[in-house]
């Protein structure tokens, strides 16, 4: 080996060394630059994951607060004074709710009650169990799951190729639940796509998943709506009418007869009815014996000192012949026959076309007073009227009807009608009464025809009352969306006689009934 060659392998050893050196400071340098680098990515994930923590606990303590405070309490407590006294403190506050309830369980369900309920509710029913129902009563959307790519070519075979990936189901979300005596409200926001309506059609389908009789739905809001539930009814017994002995020392003056009092309502609460202004003209469809005559009866008694002191005057058509006769003191005018039925109904036209010449331009509404009393007239199967009879007679009481529903309101003219078959053939001016009621009736159809289309599907199920529930049916004009259940308070035959001798008396005894009679205007 000579001396170049030597030189060669000097100078090319002394060069790879270099770059070996270089490529190992090079190397130690990436490797300084990849470890910050990962420190940097494992420091911002980690943050990334701290702060989507942090603001889903903010979000989770906003919209659960009150939950939040709870259990913030509770572990400030453990924390601070031990478990012993926090289980004592909890067991006392319990005993005290307890003893609350057995004395007077309507405050304690109004003022703690509801409130511990619908959290309880919440978080061991509908939480848990309302996103599984309302996809199994296809409430819910489901994103394309399967894409599929299908590719042509001309001289290969065509090729299909399916992308799968986990399907994507969205669910309303539960906003707040409430719970009242016989009724959980579950609020929910609907997801895209979805409408209130969608929701109509499965009442049913959600009544079933829960387990109870009834469900409805009410749109609070374009996307917001309410899946009330009924846990339990609070209609199975008869409801009392107002005591007509406490009534005696009551100024006829101080009724209130924009608000009467007629029942109570499936919340529980007390169910009124206006007998003027808006909404007053009220048409009642009910089958034989479904309680039609408790809506009669029971808002005459609540008014009774107004009809005594002549702020009220009622009139009274009867086909039958019977159901009015029993209180005949009470009409000012009454009717029996198609000869005198428009004799009656003119007399009311005419009283209001005086009216309107009096008080035209002077006022908007003509003030209740006993020279201007509130003229109510309460037309029982008014079908056998409208349809059942000649030509003649039934065009002249259908065109005074019609003449007193769209022009009586604001001259103090009132009808409450009352029918079996509330078709548009039986009652031709059926659109004309803004508020309707239809208790127990035979046929589904006959409860759109009376409380308006889809009301049988939001849960007015009148055709499903029964014999024995008389009194009981559905409101469709209260300023919401959908129907309410109410039942008429049960006005039996001797209230009708004490309401009779209180309006008119010395005119009227009132007539003891025998043992065991039932009978009363609830039939």
């Amino acid at each position: 080996m000579d001396a170049y060659t030597i030189g060669v392998l000097l100078v090319g050893g002394a060069g790879l060394g270099a770059v070996v050196w270089a490529l190992h400071k090079i190397g130690k340098a990436l490797i300084t630059v990849m470890e910050a680098l990962a420190a940097m990515a494992v420091v911002f994930v980690a943050l990334w994951w701290l702060l989507k923590a942090v603001a889903w606990l903010f979000t989770q303590v906003v919209t659960y607060w009150r939950t939040s405070l709870i259990l913030l309490a509770l572990a400030a407590w453990w924390h601070y004074w031990g478990w012993v006294s926090l289980v004592l403190t909890l067991g006392v506050i319990t005993l005290l709710l307890g003893v609350w309830r057995w004395i007077d369980v309507l405050s304690f369900d109004t003022w703690a009650g509801r409130w511990l309920r619908a959290w309880w509710l919440r978080w061991t029913i509908y939480s848990p169990k309302l996103p599984d129902w309302l996809h199994a009563c296809g409430l819910s959307l489901t994103e394309a799951t399967t894409p599929i790519t299908v590719t042509v070519n001309l001289v290969r075979r065509q090729r299909i190729r399916r992308d799968r990936h986990q399907p994507t189901i969205r669910v309303p979300k539960i906003l707040g639940v409430k719970s009242g005596a016989s009724w959980d409200e579950v609020r929910i926001r609907l997801v895209t796509g979805q409408k209130p309506e969608d929701f109509d059609e499965a009442t049913r389908a959600l009544a079933c998943a829960r387990g109870v009789a009834r469900c409805q739905i009410r749109e609070l809001s374009p996307n917001v709506v309410s899946i009330d539930f009924q846990r339990r009814n609070l209609l199975t017994s008869p409801v009392a009418c107002p005591d007509l002995t406490t009534m005696a020392d009551i100024a006829g003056g101080s009724v209130e007869l924009r608000r009467v009092w007629a029942g109570r309502t499936e919340y529980g609460q007390d169910w009124f009815v206006p007998l003027t202004g808006s909404a007053s003209h009220t048409l009642t469809a009910g089958a034989s014996g479904a309680g039609k005559n408790s809506l009669m009866w029971c808002p005459l008694v609540s008014i009774a000192p107004a009809i005594r002191d002549g702020l009220v005057r009622v009139s009274g058509i009867d086909p039958k012949g019977m159901e009015l006769a029993y209180g005949r003191g009470i009409f000012h005018r009454y009717a029996v026959t198609g000869a005198e039925t428009p004799r009656l109904l003119d007399e009311l036209v005419a009283a209001m076309q005086v009216r309107k010449a009096t008080f035209a331009g002077h006022v908007r509404t003509v003030p209740i007073s006993r020279e201007y009393p509130l003229e109510l007239l309460e037309f029982d199967e008014i079908g056998a009227l409208t349809k059942y009879t000649d030509r003649k007679t039934r065009d002249a009481i259908t065109e005074r009807v019609a003449l007193l529903t769209t022009q009586g309101r604001a001259l103090g003219f009132t009808v409450r009608g009352y029918v079996q078959e509330p078709t548009k053939d039986t009652v031709p001016v059926r659109e004309l009464f803004p508020r309707r009621i239809c208790l127990r009736v035979t046929a589904k159809s006959h409860v759109g025809m009376v409380l308006g289309d889809q009301a049988y599907e939001r849960g007015a199920w009148a055709n499903r009352i029964s014999e024995a529930e008389a009194g009981i049916g559905y409101v469709f004009g209260e300023g919401i969306r959908e129907p309410l259940r109410i039942r008429a308070g049960w006005v039996p035959d001797q209230t009708i006689k004490q309401l009779e001798a209180f309006i008119t008396p010395g005119s009227t005894t009132v007539l003891p009934l025998p043992a065991g009679t039932q009978g009363g205007a609830a039939a």
